[in-house]
């Protein structure tokens, strides 16, 4: 399994297999053909409230892993979790995301989380 992260602003690379937009909120000026997604899964980003609390503060980032695990352990989160790992174990997966702290995002989290599911 090879799960890679990316900004959704970088241009699309060859090697980027399925790529799948893992932000609640579509990119601010990013038009969808510009995208070049294979999947929106929206419904295992963050919640708002979570989203909103963390505010991207590097410090806040362990408490944010903790708090956004128990959110994917929700029905709603931990099917769309569930359908990441499935495209994950059909080849490379790209999480893309428009923060630009790449390391301290939700998608990060979710990176860590599928390479140990395997």
């Amino acid at each position: 399994m090879e799960v890679k992260l990316r900004r959704v602003y970088e241009p699309a690379s060859s090697d980027d297999g399925k790529r799948v937009l893992v932000d609640r909120v579509w990119p601010r000026g990013l038009s969808k053909d510009k995208a070049r997604l294979d999947e929106w899964e929206k419904d295992v980003a963050p919640s708002t409230e979570l989203r909103k609390w963390y505010g991207h503060d590097v410090d806040k980032f362990d408490e944010f892993t903790d708090r956004y695990d128990a959110e994917l352990r929700e029905p709603d989160r931990a099917a769309a979790f569930d359908r990441l790992r499935q495209l994950a174990g059909d080849g490379t997966l790209t999480l893309l995301t428009a923060t630009k702290d790449i390391d301290h995002s939700q998608a990060a989290v979710l990176a860590t989380r599928l390479r140990d599911s395997t």
